[in-house]
């Protein structure tokens, strides 16, 4: 009996991490995988080899041969799987998937998703219907959600509608472990036209990069690092833990920064899916960190030490002058730029404190217990000038309005979510938030904020959706010259 309670399998489902996708980048109609029994085969192949590698010890992958193409070849190849079709037998049917279906006379699964239909239904209706959900429309945005369940990990493309209220998901992808951050990018490495990408972090050290412009795939268009093979003498590259959070450089779009659980920092040049400077000024893990909205070169960059740094990219001799920090205590959660004072930051901590940083000065401008656990959520609105979102594992979401001198408490909200994970703002609308927690029967919600007439009548006023911040182009080019020649490697320190 004891031994049978051992041996369960916790119920674990939660959602540790997701992101908004900005309305008008996606497809219509998302391209779908049709795989050739080769290609399964090849991946089927690849899985196999990855658990021997790593003596069984569960699903995670090391290199195999697309680590050996750029990222730019990879690109490729994934599309050219993700288009290709074909019937009949194949010579690279090893696993006799179409003899099987003979054989066996049961349908094959599809190992994206599984219909069941009831034959009293109107199924005419029922596709119309489904062909109907699958259209992208132009006012639609994408939310990347992160689901763990028991063991478990995927990413679930959700389709929300402001205007129609409407929400589901599209579609999703299996990931080898739980994803702990996510960053969407245009960049698409080998193409010279915009993309549809988001890079995920995972517990596994390998950041891989998806296409939301195909359906239901199996692999990604790239991997930046590897976890190396000693079957086949490859070394590992890039990080060797956990990647706890991505920010790309929306300036320098080949850039993606990285900061993880082995207390370093990489900037990876996505178009070669190689590191392009790695910073190893850390005593501890790297949790959050975020480029300037403004400057280039500036990435802001929060560590469990309870240390914010601010990096100057551009600067690879002078350790003195490379960053400037603020020690603020405990462990830092999320950090993030103010969009209207481009000298400003906040940042939070595991003791429910968020300090308001000048960048010129060396103490915050203020600092204030906000909530009674960590602060795991952190939005500084971009369009509404002082309101700060705020959730944390107290399990509440709070809105505060903010200047120079303090912060004041304008709405507070318990969504019964468990301990809230991760919360985000749609890119189009500051008062729609999603948040991710961890109760098993609700580990998801958005939320319009503009529903309490307090936020409304305080900060609907200050709404500028047109409001962007100016990048001065002299600094852009600074920085563009600077960081092609940058390479920060401090291995000495490890």
């Amino acid at each position: 009996m004891e031994s049978d309670q051992e041996d369960e399998v916790p119920n674990v489902n939660f959602v540790p991490s997701l992101l908004f996708v900005k309305r008008g980048v996606a497809k219509a109609n998302p391209d779908k995988v049709t795989l050739t029994p080769a290609e399964l085969a090849r991946i089927i192949n690849d899985t196999r080899d990855d658990l021997e590698e790593e003596g069984g010890e569960g699903m995670e992958t090391s290199e195999d041969e697309e680590n050996e193409d750029s990222a730019a070849g990879l690109a490729n190849r994934a599309r050219n799987t993700a288009r290709a079709s074909g019937s009949g037998t194949s010579a690279g049917d090893e696993y006799g998937f179409e003899r099987y279906e003979q054989e066996s006379g049961e349908p094959v699964v599809r190992l994206s998703s599984v219909a069941i239909v009831d034959p009293a239904e109107n199924i005419e209706d029922e596709e119309d219907s489904e062909a109907e959900d699958e259209v992208i429309k132009p006012s639609d945005n994408l939310i990347l959600v992160g689901h763990v369940q028991n063991d478990s990990a995927s990413m679930e493309v959700y389709i929300f509608n402001d205007e129609e209220g409407s929400l589901y998901v599209h579609h999703d992808f299996l990931l080898p472990s739980p994803p702990l951050c996510i960053e969407w990018l245009s960049f698409d490495p080998g193409s010279d036209k915009s993309g549809n990408i988001c890079a995920i972090g995972c517990m596994d050290p390998v950041i891989t990069l998806w296409d939301l412009d195909i359906q239901d795939s199996l692999e990604p268009v790239c991997k930046l690092g590897s976890k190396g093979s000693r079957k086949k003498n490859k070394p590992k590259l890039g990080h060797r833990d956990a990647v706890l959070d991505l920010s790309w450089n929306r300036h320098l779009e080949h850039i993606l920064a990285s900061g993880s659980v082995d207390q370093s920092v990489i900037l990876w040049d996505i178009e070669n899916g190689t590191p392009h400077t790695t910073i190893r000024r850390f005593d501890e893990k790297v949790q959050t960190l975020s480029f300037h909205p403004t400057k280039p070169e500036a990435l802001l960059v929060g560590s469990c030490d309870g240390v914010v740094k601010v990096f100057d990219c551009r600067s690879t001799t002078d350790e003195s002058s490379s960053f400037k920090s603020w020690d603020l205590g405990g462990e830092i959660e999320r950090v993030c730029w103010s969009h209207h004072n481009e000298h400003h930051f906040v940042a939070s901590t595991n003791q429910g404190r968020v300090h308001y940083v000048d960048v010129r000065t060396d103490h915050p401008l203020w600092s204030k217990e906000l909530h009674e656990k960590e602060i795991t959520g952190l939005v500084l609105s971009s369009m509404v000038k002082g309101m700060l979102s705020t959730a944390s594992a107290d399990g509440t979401l709070k809105v505060w309005d903010i200047d120079d001198e303090d912060a004041r408490l304008v709405y507070k909200k318990n969504p019964k979510m468990g301990v809230i994970q991760c919360l985000e703002a749609c890119p189009e609308n500051p008062f729609m938030l999603a948040l991710g927690g961890d109760l098993k029967t609700k580990n998801f919600a958005v939320i319009n904020l503009l529903d309490n007439d307090v936020v409304s009548n305080v900060f609907k006023p200050r709404f500028d959706p047109g409001y962007v911040p100016v990048v001065s182009e002299g600094d852009l080019n600074m920085a563009t010259e600077a960081m092609e020649d940058a390479s920060i490697d401090d291995s000495d320190d490890e």
